[in-house]
C-alpha cells in the first residue's frame, strides 16, 4: 500500500508569514520564494502579491541577495565567476545585478584562490605526462567555473615551477 504525503492547504496569509520567517532567517531571492509558494499551491495572483509585500517590507532585496550569494559561493564553495553567474541566471537574477556583484570580487584574491585550488589538486593527480596533467588541471578549473585564460596562465606557472 502506497502512502501519499498529504499536502495541507496553506492560506495566502499564512504563506506570507511563513515566507517572512524564511526571509528573516536567510537571504532569499524572488525565485526561491516563488518556488516555495508554488509548492504550497498558492495561486499566481497571491504569489505576486506576497512577493511584492516581501519586497516592500525589505524581506527580499535581489541586490543584497546577489552580493551575499557571490561572496559566499566564492569564499566557501570556491567557485569561479562563470559558475556563480550561471547559478544566479538560473535563479532569474537580472544581468546587471550579477555583473555588479561579480565586479566586487578582488582580482588578486580571485587569482590566489584559483592558484591554491590548483596547487592542492596537483598533489592528488598521479600523472607523468605534462600534457595530461595540464588537461586534468584545466578541466578541474573549468568545473569550478574559472575563466579559461586565467586557468591556463596559472596552470602554466605551476607546471613550469615543478620543472
Amino acid at each position: 500500500m502506497e502512502y501519499e504525503k498529504k499536502k495541507r492547504e496553506v492560506s495566502a496569509e499564512s504563506a506570507l508569514s511563513k515566507a517572512m520567517f524564511i526571509c528573516s532567517r536567510m537571504e532569499k531571492c524572488c525565485f526561491d520564494i516563488r518556488k516555495k509558494l508554488r509548492d504550497w499551491e498558492i495561486s499566481s495572483d497571491d504569489q505576486d502579491q506576497i512577493i511584492q509585500t516581501l519586497i516592500d517590507e525589505k524581506f527580499i532585496n535581489e541586490e543584497r541577495y546577489t552580493n551575499f550569494y557571490v561572496r559566499d559561493k566564492f569564499r566557501f564553495n570556491r567557485w569561479g565567476r562563470i559558475k556563480i553567474t550561471h547559478h544566479l541566471k538560473q535563479k532569474q537574477i537580472p544581468e546587471y545585478l550579477i555583473s555588479d556583484a561579480i565586479e566586487q570580487l578582488d582580482e588578486v584574491e580571485y587569482s590566489n584562490m584559483l592558484s591554491d585550488l590548483l596547487t592542492s589538486k596537483i598533489k592528488t593527480i598521479r600523472e607523468e605526462d605534462p600534457y595530461q596533467l595540464k588537461a586534468k588541471l584545466y578541466r578541474f578549473a573549468q568545473g569550478r567555473g574559472f575563466e579559461s585564460q586565467l586557468s591556463l596562465q596559472i596552470i602554466d606557472k605551476l607546471i613550469s615551477a615543478m620543472d
